[in-house]
């Protein structure tokens, strides 16, 4: 894998422009959501099993990040706290790059090694956050 500078062709599409629409929408959904006071969304695996599942927690992390409550957002859900910091980093980027009308990050020339193995990490990350949120569970 390599990590290349490169402007967006006409028929490429323009993640970072739709990732930061998808985003700023996601954002206002949830912002109206908060301030017309409908019902806390409820986790089905929770109500189901009694246990977390692995993005349990992920409103109340959202929540605590917006207050400034970053210690707090971590122990609620690590794994969305790191998604959250990792989206807020991706945001930015995008802000930039479309402003500026900059070369856009590709990553090309994944290897089928190269690929198994980040789908270990992706696997192994929701599982110890799950596990975490196992070992805490009397918080939900």
């Amino acid at each position: 894998m390599r990590l290349r500078w490169r402007r967006r062709s006409a028929p490429e599409l323009d993640h970072e422009l739709i990732w930061l629409a998808v985003s700023v929408a996601s954002l206002a959904a949830a912002t109206a959501w908060l301030a017309l006071a409908l019902p806390w969304p409820k986790c089905a695996f929770l109500s189901v099993t009694g246990l977390p599942c692995v993005t349990c927690g992920a409103t109340r992390t959202a929540i605590a990040c917006v207050h400034g409550d970053f210690f707090t957002a971590l122990r609620w859900n690590p794994l969305v706290f790191v998604a959250l910091c990792g989206l807020v980093a991706f945001n930015l980027y995008a802000v930039i790059v479309l402003v500026g009308r900059l070369p856009r990050l590709r990553t090309v020339n994944w290897s089928a090694g190269e690929k198994n193995m980040a789908r270990i990490a992706v696997v192994g990350l929701l599982a110890l956050n799950w596990i975490y949120l196992l070992a805490h569970r009397g918080r939900f």
